[in-house]
């Protein structure tokens, strides 16, 4: 069941669904979005306390990226155990105890004495960012009405771009004192925000309660949004596709958890969202997140104007986004993603043109804007979208957890080894690397991708599986 959408009218649930339950809907996934607030915080405010912490605790450029790239490594540890424990605890459960993760880890680095206490805390806050990024796209998916679900999964990224954002933000306040402790500690602020949505407002999910044997906690929270009719219908169409579903698999792929990955029937989706995962990264975004202050500092910047000058990424950061927002229930996922790849690979290219030519500052920041507007327009948002669309409910928290984690692993390679790469082949030719990367997410997609807006899970899957089966049965065939 994606969420509420399984109302077997040929108007679709939100004919059902009254506006005030639509309202609270959206309001709970506001709240669950905060953990993408926080993956973006945490990952986009060292960017700008680096600059300061590398000063105070003598750190040399493979303990600078250390300080980046551990957070990562502990997102990946965080992405592949949230799964089962999402599972077990459920998703209300585990979004608060992520956020009581959070909390610790923002206490711990703010206070961090010296540069071994700071990896430790940023290992801890990768805990909690990896399994955030890995929960709530299922999550959001779960609570939302099929015609809505992009808009509302998309949120996820929104809110990531915000916290990028808000970090640049929080890095120019206090640039002027080099206090990289305030940075680093605003973070507790949305932290605590988790937890407390947590145990008084956020609903559990309704595919949780249902597949946990809870059929009349699920009914009264679907009826909390539309009435006792429409939850009563729209748990009998959940009902007919799973028994659809279970008649099309073969007994020996009835599995759940990680065994249900390697299924022939999942095998499909587990391949778009690892390709998607490597591709977002490898394409070269979280180098500009994370080192733009670093980056445009090469061309001849101050520190401080760096750091203003990142905000204008920022900012396009977030803009696009809301763009794709309004985009992705339209025009569709597909169709993002393929002009997004194609704008990434240009301009990726570009921007190591820049450098090689040494054009200067300017260029050099139209490039990077231009290159944070195609991903934000599509990359960014539409992985997470699709990560929480194209997983069967029983395999979809252990397949986001799995997709994410090699996000996660990729933004780890990057992360560390860019500015050493960028050291022994300079910066152009690194950039130029990345732009290939996009030219093979373009042409993957292009191949391998079904478009998912307004479709169920039962139609999103028949395309996969088409899609797969055809390129197969094509090269078998050559």
């Amino acid at each position: 069941m994606q969420g509420y959408s399984t109302a077997p009218t040929t108007e679709g649930p939100l004919a059902q669904i009254p506006d005030w339950g639509i309202r609270k809907i959206k309001r709970h996934a506001g709240l669950i979005a905060v953990g993408g607030f926080l993956f973006g915080f945490d990952t986009g405010v060292i960017s700008g306390a680096l600059l300061y912490i590398k000063t105070d605790f003598h750190l040399n450029s493979f303990e600078q990226g250390s300080v980046v790239s551990v957070l990562v490594l502990g997102a990946m540890v965080g992405a592949l155990a949230s799964g089962r424990l999402a599972d077990r605890l459920g998703r209300r459960w585990i979004f608060g105890l992520e956020g009581a993760v959070f909390v610790a880890g923002t206490a711990l680095a703010a206070l961090a004495p010296d540069y071994v206490v700071l990896i430790a805390a940023r290992l801890i806050l990768g805990l909690a960012v990896g399994a955030a990024s890995a929960t709530v796209p299922p999550y959001l998916s779960e609570i939302s009405p099929k015609e809505i679900r992009g808009r509302l999964l998309t949120l996820n990224q929104l809110m990531i771009t915000l916290g990028i954002l808000v970090a640049y933000m929080v890095n120019l306040a206090f640039a002027g004192s080099g206090n990289w402790r305030a940075m680093i500690a605003v973070g507790a602020i949305p932290a605590l925000v988790m937890v407390a949505s947590a145990i008084w407002v956020l609903p559990e999910s309704p595919e949780w309660l249902l597949s946990h044997g809870q059929r009349r906690k699920a009914r009264d929270l679907i009826a909390g949004v539309s009435d006792q009719d429409t939850a009563d219908q729209l748990l009998r169409r959940r009902d007919q596709l799973r028994q659809e579903q279970d008649r099309a698999t073969p007994q020996d792929q009835r599995v759940s958890g990680w065994r249900s990955l390697l299924t022939d029937r999942v095998r499909p989706a587990l391949i778009v969202g690892l390709v998607l995962a490597a591709t977002q990264q490898f394409g070269g975004i979280n180098t500009i997140i994370y080192y733009a202050p670093t980056i445009i500092e090469k061309t001849g910047l101050t520190a401080s104007n760096s750091i203003v000058y990142s905000i204008a990424i920022g900012i396009i950061n977030l803009v696009m986004t809301l763009v794709a927002i309004r985009l992705i229930d339209t025009a569709g996922r597909r169709e993002l993603l393929l002009v997004s790849f194609a704008v990434m690979a240009v301009t990726m290219a570009l921007l190591g043109l820049a450098f090689v030519a040494d054009w200067g500052s300017v260029p050099t920041l139209l490039f990077m804007v231009l290159y944070i507007g195609g991903y934000a327009g599509g990359v960014g948002p539409v992985f997470w979208t699709l990560i929480g669309e194209i997983f069967p409910p029983q395999a979809r928290a252990t397949g986001s957890g799995a997709s994410t984690a090699l996000n996660w692993a990729s933004n780890f390679t990057i992360s560390l080894l860019f500015l050493p790469i960028v050291g022994l082949i300079g910066e152009g030719e690194t950039f130029w690397i990345f732009a290939v990367v996009s030219a093979i997410g373009l042409l993957f997609t292009s191949r391998y991708i079904p478009e998912t807006k307004g479709r169920d899970f039962a139609q999103v899957d028949r395309e996969l599986q088409k899609r797969f089966r055809r390129r197969h049965q094509a090269e078998k065939g050559g």
